[in-house]
């Protein structure tokens, strides 16, 4: 089977699923859509997304991708009342997910697939929307070597940069955990030493920029510059889901022995943004902002008060 003749299903138009969607989409495949909100995937159908009403209608693709916020999430669109796999029937004989969950979680879902004659890979990726868009996207895969060489060259067309094999069972996952982990203690420490620089009289535009040009700059430095230069906090990643994450891998650390204490500092400077957004006159909608407002917090902690450069700062991301 040519791969441009695969059927594709799709569950997640998030803030990553829609522009992950789009990609394959945009390369010719012929994918069928399921999300919450339907609306919210209906935009896919200028470009030949197909959407459905029924995650039962995903029974006959080929291969099934899946991005969504946690595991339950994950184990009820794959399982639960009127699920992919309920009714019996046909199933797809590859489940793809591209979610960032716990290691446990994905094995039990894992076996429960393996008992129902499907193969299953765990590929979670590296980036947000902006990465996507700018086909900087990164992925990391783990499952049965078959599974994962048929699944690799759809995964490649959503992130071009690289899909790394890691190995058997949840290996993507933990590689994940890790990932998500060091963006935590990254962008911490980007925060502290950037206030550090600007109450010292350096603009943080001046700061940031020799810091992406030096050895210590990166992809996430540099695309995470304008948000800490202009104080905008346009979602690409909530508080909550980082904190999921580095509670993740700080029980990964505990179960086989390795200390973190980097990373559980990280979660309780993490923790108190929490608290400090109780001054926010909408709590709840503050924390949806995105995690880099996080320098907010510990600007209330430096005894500063920022205000926006206003600069025209590059993302990286350009092309």
């Amino acid at each position: 089977m040519a791969a441009n003749k695969q059927k594709i299903g799709w569950i997640g138009v998030g803030r990553m699923g829609y522009p992950m969607a789009e990609r394959l989409l945009k390369a010719g495949y012929d994918v069928s859509i399921w999300n919450r909100t339907r609306s919210k995937a209906e935009p896919l159908t200028k470009i030949g997304g197909k959407v459905v009403d029924n995650l039962l209608e995903l029974k006959d693709v080929d291969v099934l991708f899946s991005i969504v916020s946690t595991g339950k999430d994950l184990e009820q669109v794959y399982f639960g009342k009127n699920s992919v796999t309920g009714h019996g029937g046909k199933l797809p004989k590859i489940f793809v997910d591209c979610s960032t969950i716990a290691v446990e979680e994905s094995a039990s879902i894992r076996d429960r697939l393996q008992q129902l004659g499907c193969e299953y890979v765990a590929a979670p990726v590296s980036g947000n929307a902006k990465v996507i868009k700018a086909g900087k996207l990164s992925a990391v895969i783990s499952g049965s070597e078959a599974a994962c060489k048929t699944a690799a060259p759809l995964v490649e067309v959503i992130a071009p940069r690289g899909v790394s094999y890691v190995g058997g069972g949840e290996l993507a996952r933990v590689c994940k955990i890790a990932h998500n982990v060091m963006l935590g203690v990254v962008i911490e420490n980007l925060i502290e030493i950037t206030l550090l620089a600007n109450k010292m009289g350096v603009p943080r535009h001046a700061f940031l920029a020799f810091m992406n040009n030096s050895v210590m700059g990166s992809m996430f430095t540099r695309y995470k510059s304008p948000a800490l230069v202009n104080l905008d906090w346009t979602t690409t990643f909530t508080p909550e889901l980082l904190r999921k994450d580095l509670d993740l891998g700080l029980a990964l650390g505990r179960e086989w022995d390795v200390p973190m204490p980097v990373t559980a500092a990280t979660r309780e400077v993490l923790q108190s943004h929490f608290g400090a957004a109780t001054l926010k006159p909408n709590p709840e909608e503050y924390l949806q902002e995105d995690f880099a407002a996080l320098m907010e917090t510990m600007a209330l902690a430096s005894g500063m008060k920022l205000q926006s450069e206003n600069k025209n700062v590059p993302t990286g991301l350009e092309t």
